[in-house]
Order: C-alpha cells, then structure tokens, then sequence
C-alpha cells in the first residue's frame, strides 16, 4: 500500500500559509518557551518516524507508519499556529518537503510502493547517446538493416530473448551501476554506448570480477598482453587495472577506434578482432579485399566462438536500444552516486548481510563489488574507508549496519568457522550392531598440544584476512608487523608471514 498524502492538503497548506506572520515580538514566559520546544521536539520525533517507514522492508507496515508520521506532523503545525512564539515556516516547510517526498498511488500495486528518490532513476527506455543514428552508420540506416535483414542477429535475439533472458537482466542491472564510469569513455571516442553494453553482456554480464581459462579478466575480459598496451595492469599496489571500470572501458575505445580505422570502419570486423585476435581480424579483411563479415569466404575464417560472439553483441546492443518492441522491462536501478565512510572495520560480506535486499531482489553484493573492484570480498577493511556505492546503499548502511541486530547478525554469520560445528565423543558403534569394547570405547588421551607457530607461508588462493583469521590476530597487528600497506595488504604464494602477536 503507497503513502498517500493526507485529504485537502493543498487547502490546509494554503490556509496555514495564510496565517504566518512575524514571530512575537514580546518576550515568552517560560511555559511558553517550554511549549515551543515540546511542540519542536515531537516534530522532529515524527520526521525521523517517516524517514524511518520510509525504508520498512514490510511494505504495509511501512505505508501506515508513514500516514501516522504524517498525521503527527500536521497536527504539531496546527498547534504550532495557535501557540505564541512557535515560528510556522520552518514546521510548515518540513511538512511540505515530507509531503512531496511521498510516493503516489501510480495503480501498479506493490511496484508503485518505493521509498527511493525517483530522481535516483534514469531514463529505463532508450539511453541517452545511445540512439541507431550514432552507430557509425551511413545515414543512420545500416544498423538498423543489420538487425532486420541477418538471421544470425535475430537468432542472437532470440537467445538473448529466451533461454540468456536472466543473463540480460543481469547485464543492465550491473551495467547501470557502472554507467557513470564507463559510458563517458566511448562517447569521447564517438563509439556507441549500445555497443558498450553489447560488448559487456557478452563479456562478463556485467561482473567485474570475472576471468576466463585464457587469462583474460575484468568487465570486458582483457588479455593481459592487450591490457598493457593500453595502459592496464598492475598499477604499483598489486592492483589490476584491468578489473577497473573506468579504465577497462577507456582502453577498450581506444582498442576498437584502433580497428574500425584499420577495418574500415566495420563493426562487425572490429568485434571479431575484439574476440579472435587483432591480426586475424587484419589478415580476413585484406586477404578479402575488404568484403563483409558476412561474406561466406569472409566469415568462415574465423573461429565458431567468433561467429557466435559477433551477432550476440550486436543482438544485445539492438535490445538495449529498443526493449519496448521486444515486450522488456529493464529492472529499476537506483544509481545515484554516494560513498560510505566505514564506522568500524567490515568485509564486503558483513555488508551485504547487513544491508539486506531493501530495493533490489539480489541485494547489493554485486553492486558493491563492482564499485569497489580492489577490495576482496572477505578483506576486512579498517574503519573509516571510503567504500564506492549509491545513496540508497549509504542510507541502508546508516539504517542497518552502524548499529543494531542486523550488525550483530552480520558479524556473526561472517565470523561462523566449520570446524567449531564439529565434536569428537569417541568411538562410533558400528552398523552391524556390534558394540565395542569398554576399552576401545574410552577416548584416548589428548595429544600434547602442538608449539604455537611464528611464521606461516603463504599458499595460491590466501590473503591476509583469511590467514590472521586462522591463527587468531589482529589484522592491523599482523599488517604492521610484516609492513604490508592499506588497503590490499597483498601478499604472495610462497611469501613468509611473521605471527608475532597472534593467539596461534
């Protein structure tokens, strides 16, 4: 059930602003000033009662506690109006803020319920920049005819529309929340952000953090070889640049101005080097004398993975263009950008656990993994970093994860070990039904308990997070003793950690 504003708003706005007038000159007796601020202190009691429904996760509950808020909040500014020395304009201005804040009834059910910003949403339909005309195309026509006229893009469509249909709700929902960074990239280098999208669906479906067999990683799954061309890699601090956004997308417009120059300006030959080599890509086309990808001869050339991975970018670049006439509603993102300052020390893990899925059906692990590509998602961060996110995350963060039960929750589930759910009681007795001896049964005597180790040698797949939770230490602690710098406290296979200081 929305919040809907409360009957004949406008005329009580209209008559209380009628009424407001220059505060009373004349000094207030203390009973007076007494009432001012009782009637100061119950509406700010009822404002932060509605910011709080604002953000209930039970949508009904959370619509009634507003509508009281609401009433709450009128019925102090009538007061307000009656009592000498209570100044009506700000009372009466937090009522109309509140008011306009309100969600209204739009007849969608449940889906019109969100306490969210809508200046939070962008434009769901056709992205900005992002029309048929700007894909380099005579006219603003030959995309348009590639789509409806090549049975391999409306095969790609099809797939994309059936059995990959999660996987392209999965790509837009990542892809807005990394938009800010990505988008401006292609737009500097006149390349089309449908073909971004297309390319990250494809890629990576919008995860930062994947990698494939070949050694290619990030949102768009460069080689590292091809990275380092353009300016990915490790940037000093053991970080890949190459799982960050902006500078992923940066190189890839480089990479793909680079080949429509040299390819004669053919997106779909450009998208081929993209997937199957620069120098085949090359080769094809001047071996061909420039004839199409769809030429036979042409597109025979290369391999099946290219042959799918071209049409497939195509396919989700036309959706992302025109989800209308394919019946698609993209999902609601809430992407304005904030950043959360942390109270105390956290992992990924801990917040999303305590974040909940308020807002979003997946909740935000995927969100705050890729906005914050250098942390792992177990590395507990020390207080006060900075970590990427929305303002609706930052408002989820101040409401569920400073304080309170669902924090506690968190850092419980999170701390939980295997190992501590295991008991060794003795002897089991067998199937058949014999039972053991009385001296077998006895437990044997504990072993002596082995020397605390001082130093650990670091194996593939361990970080320092994970190796301070194993023997117990503080991870500042371990941190300062192996003089290992914030925020990554890289580590290597093979590398000797001091446990000086640890429980063992």
């Amino acid at each position: 059930m929305p919040f809907r504003p409360l009957p004949a708003v406008a005329a009580f706005v209209l008559v209380l602003s009628s009424a407001l007038a220059a505060p009373d000159a004349q000094a207030l007796s203390r009973r007076e000033e007494a009432a001012v601020k009782a009637l100061q202190q119950r509406l700010e009691a009822a404002e932060k009662r509605y910011r709080d429904a604002q953000l209930a996760e039970d949508p009904e509950a959370g619509a009634a506690a507003g509508s009281a808020a609401l009433a709450e909040i009128k019925a102090v500014v009538e007061a307000c109006a009656k009592q000498k020395g209570c100044t009506l304009a700000p009372m009466l201005a937090t009522y109309e803020r509140l008011l306009q804040a309100t969600p209204q009834d739009t007849g969608e059910g449940a889906d019109g319920e969100d306490p969210i910003d809508e200046r939070d949403l962008a434009d769901a339909e056709v992205p900005a920049n992002a029309d048929a005309a700007s894909l380099l195309s005579e006219e603003g026509q030959r995309f348009v005819q590639m789509v409806q006229f090549n049975p391999a893009v409306q095969a790609g469509i099809r797939r994309w529309l059936t059995d990959m249909r999660p996987s392209l709700m999965d790509s837009y929902e990542n892809y807005r929340y990394l938009q800010q960074q990505m988008s401006p990239a292609f737009r500097r280098h006149g390349l089309p952000e449908a073909l971004l999208f297309g390319i990250m669906a494809k890629e990576s479906n919008g995860k930062v953090h994947v990698g494939s067999r070949a050694g290619a990683v990030g949102p768009l799954q460069f080689m590292p070889a091809t990275g380092r061309r353009f300016g990915l890699g490790n940037d000093g601090t053991g970080f890949d640049t190459r799982y960050d956004p902006r500078a992923s997308a940066d190189a890839a417009a480089q990479y793909l101005t680079e080949r429509m120059a040299q390819l004669g300006n053919s997106i779909e030959l450009s998208l081929a080097g993209y997937n199957g080599g620069e120098g085949r890509a090359l080769r094809v086309y001047q071996s061909s004398g420039g004839r199409s990808f769809w030429d036979i001869d042409v597109y025979n050339q290369f391999p099946a993975e290219t042959k799918d991975y071209v049409p497939m970018v195509i396919a989700a670049a036309w959706l992302y263009l025109h989800p209308r006439d394919y019946g698609i509603t993209w999902p609601r993102v809430y992407t304005r950008q904030a950043s959360i300052r942390l109270a105390q020390p956290a992992s990924l893990y801990e917040l999303t656990i305590c974040l909940g899925n308020a807002g979003s059906r997946d909740g935000y692990m995927r969100a705050l993994r890729n906005l914050n590509p250098r942390w792992d998602p177990d590395s507990t961060m020390p207080a006060g970093t900075v970590l990427g996110a929305t303002t609706w995350i930052a408002r989820l963060y101040e409401r569920h994860c400073t304080r309170g039960q669902r924090l506690q929750l968190a850092e419980q589930l999170v701390a939980s070990n295997v190992q501590a759910a295991l008991v060794r009681i003795g002897p089991v007795t067998p199937a058949n039904g014999d039972v053991a001896t009385a001296s077998a049964a006895v437990a044997p005597p504990p072993p002596p308990k082995p020397a605390k180790p001082k130093t650990h040698r670091v194996v593939r797949g361990e970080n320092l997070t994970t190796i301070a939770r194993r023997y117990k230490c503080d991870l500042g602690d371990l941190a300062k003793a192996n003089k290992l710098k914030a925020p990554k406290y890289a580590v290597k296979p093979g590398q000797s950690i001091s446990l000086q200081g640890c429980d063992g």
